[in-house]
């Protein structure tokens, strides 16, 4: 299936709304699985770019795009740090096993 340079901007963003839902949701499992996706995701628009250049009319779409995806993170990651400090704090007072 062949996909414009756009449409990978798209599906990124909508990974991202998938991410913000999910950790709304305290989901961090689901966090994690459309962090991959979009790791996958920008792996692929980087080769796609290297072929492809977007026209004017999907410059002016990526930067709006791109904000918005700006934006989830910046929610993603207020909704994270509470749970992450929780997380450190956690591994740091368990006993370390020695093997």
């Amino acid at each position: 299936m062949s996909h414009m340079l756009i449409d990978y901007y798209k599906a990124i963003e909508d990974s991202s709304v998938k991410m913000l839902r999910a950790a709304q949701q305290e989901d961090w499992d689901e966090v994690v699985r459309h962090e991959g996706a979009c790791a996958v995701l920008i792996e692929q628009l980087r080769h796609q770019s290297q072929t492809e250049q977007l026209t004017a009319e999907h410059r002016k779409e990526k930067a709006r795009i791109m904000q918005r995806i700006l934006r989830n993170d910046a929610e993603i990651r207020c909704l994270t740090e509470p749970w992450l400090t929780q997380f450190e704090y956690m591994m740091e007072s368990r006993p370390q096993l020695l093997h």
